[in-house]
């Protein structure tokens, strides 16, 4: 070959390179543009979903009833991260709860978490993260002594709850006001939650009513009642925690309210003002209270006004 057509052959080789690794760029920042474009629009159905699901949480309020229960329905395979912020400054003193989508794409893998959605009065109580199709949420009234807010206890279809050795208080409110499907009481699935009420034998979560207490996953939170005591069986402890300090907020702005109303009633319409003092107390433990073991402090407090409230000849509630 002479060396005019190995010139030629070396061009056409270089060139023949050449557009190869060009093409195979521009395959590549393709690929790069659709898969950018497919977690974007993944992030913004997640977003869309959270708010769908912020929008369903609206109807859940207690009101006069002991519990109310709801299902969220998804059509490809679902994790909800609903997660707790506590306030701090003047503009977000109560904190706030927010959500975030996951969903499973078509190869079978979870997509991107989605943008987060924020809530301002809402308290969902729940492990770090709820996955399945069919949600339950089970909604209870706090009240501590006055109604604070609804408590939304977070469950799925792909988790069950065994109740082993419960109060019958607890039965049968679960059988009849919650109606929980995902919460049995016998011939318990070997992969189920055990909730243990008086044996610590083989159980995941362990509730001390002697104690006010729930042990899970080698951590003890505290609770006051039964509607804490759901939320601590339900939740991990941070959101637990996180939770019961945005209610403390909001229940010493109330413990405000209320005793500004009791001075409203005596200096316009004369009714003694019983429990003035008995709400400045109670809200000055409410504003130091640091974690689910403080609960104790206040329990004094609570059981007094409520006495003295429902004994008042003008009521506060």
């Amino acid at each position: 070959m002479n060396k005019k057509n190995k010139k030629g052959a070396l061009e056409f080789s270089f060139s023949w390179i050449f557009a190869m690794v060009v093409g195979a760029f521009i395959l590549f920042m393709t690929i790069f543009a659709i898969i950018k474009l497919m977690d974007t629009f993944n992030q913004e159905r997640g977003a869309e979903t959270a708010k769908n699901i912020g929008a369903l949480l609206n109807p859940l309020e207690s009101g006069f009833e002991s519990a109310t229960k709801s299902i969220i329905k998804t059509q490809i395979e679902t994790r909800i991260y609903p997660d707790c912020v506590v306030g701090g400054g003047s503009n977000d003193y109560f904190g706030k709860q927010t959500i975030r989508i996951s969903e499973k794409t078509s190869s079978n893998k979870w997509g991107d978490i989605g943008i987060t959605t924020s809530i301002q009065n809402k308290y969902i109580f729940s492990e770090n993260y709820v996955e399945g199709k069919n949600f339950y949420i089970y909604s209870k009234s706090f009240d501590f002594p006055f109604k604070v807010g609804d408590l939304l206890y977070l469950t799925s279809n792909s988790s069950s709850y065994c109740f082993i050795d419960a109060p019958e208080r607890i039965e049968d409110e679960i059988e009849n006001s919650l109606n929980a499907p995902n919460i049995l009481f016998e011939d318990c699935p070997q992969e189920s939650i055990r909730v243990c009420f008086s044996t610590s034998a083989n159980c995941d979560v362990i509730v001390k009513e002697n104690q006010k207490s729930v042990r899970k996953n080698g951590e003890t939170v505290y609770y006051e009642g039964d509607v804490l005591m759901y939320a601590a069986i339900f939740s991990s402890k941070e959101i637990y925690e996180c939770q019961l300090l945005r209610l403390m907020k909001r229940a010493e702005q109330l413990s405000i309210t209320y005793q500004k109303k009791s001075d409203f009633l005596y200096e316009e319409v004369g009714c003694l003002p019983e429990i003035s003092t008995d709400l400045i107390s109670l809200r000055q433990k409410e504003r130091t209270l640091e974690s689910s073991a403080d609960l104790v402090s206040l329990v004094s407090s609570v059981d007094t006004i409520e006495i003295k409230n429902t004994n008042m000849e003008c009521r506060l509630w």
